[in-house]
């Protein structure tokens, strides 16, 4: 057997700064992407735990541990109370976490909206079930100062697929969701020093900007502009055909 990818990576050039990724499928049948970084390649399953593995049986090692927070429950009246997590346990789900991260990364890059939603919201469940079952802050922490970027390329995901059916306000909405959001997350971890300075709420409010003035007027708001053109003109008689036009828009709402 030849381990030498020398002849691969020759074939496939790396680019500092930029996300190289491409998408195929492998001689098992599974569709398989490939990230390029700067020492070789990271290969991952488009579906199911990046590294097809499945740990103890389970989808995934989040899948495990639900299962057995669900079994805890069962054996005490339904109560998950008393279930707490190891701090190895932690860091293994930070690692599976990880596998997850790299993926959504490559599947933006690769404009599969879906499946960023899909992986992201995933590694949220992960964030909320660490924050449930542990009595630590500080491995809380640890994975939750992560959903800041995650909830930032979640709510890009979610506006995305929105404006792709050109459906602008319902875009408009999520990436204002997704900022809420963000504050909400700050405030209840007492980091207003964080919050004041978030390039990820930055992020999308300059893009929320962007896609407001890329959005069409509709006809009441391009009468508004066409009155407001027609007066800076002094073109009264176009004027009061707008302000016409208006009132009849107006009646018939």
């Amino acid at each position: 057997m030849n381990f030498d990818i020398s002849q691969l990576l020759d074939q496939w050039e790396y680019q500092p700064g930029q996300v190289v990724v491409r998408r195929f499928i492998g001689k098992d049948g599974v569709e398989k992407i490939q990230l390029r970084v700067d020492l070789g390649l990271l290969q991952m399953n488009s579906h199911g735990r990046p590294d097809g593995k499945r740990p103890f049986g389970h989808p995934s090692l989040l899948d495990y541990y639900l299962a057995k927070v669900k079994k805890h429950a069962l054996k005490h009246d339904g109560s998950e109370a008393g279930f707490v997590l190891k701090p190895e346990d932690c860091s293994k789900l930070q690692l599976e976490a990880l596998q997850y991260h790299h993926r959504y990364i490559c599947l933006l890059q690769l404009e599969d909206y879906a499946a960023v939603v899909r992986d992201a919201e995933r590694n949220l469940k992960l964030f909320d079930f660490v924050e449930a079952h542990t009595d630590s802050e500080e491995l809380t922490w640890s994975l939750q100062q992560f959903r800041p970027q995650v909830l930032m390329i979640y709510t890009r995901a979610k506006a995305t697929v929105k404006l792709q059916k050109e459906d602008f306000s319902a875009a408009i909405q999520e990436i204002e969701n997704g900022i809420e959001t963000l504050r909400q997350f700050y405030q209840e971890h007492s980091r207003q020093d964080l919050l004041e300075q978030s390039p990820e709420i930055q992020a999308l409010q300059h893009w929320l900007e962007e896609v407001k003035s890329r959005r069409p007027l509709s006809r009441r708001e391009q009468l508004e502009q066409d009155l407001h053109e027609a007066v800076n003109k002094e073109d009264y008689e176009k004027a009061a055909r707008v302000r016409d036009a208006l009132r009849n828009l107006k009646s018939s709402d």
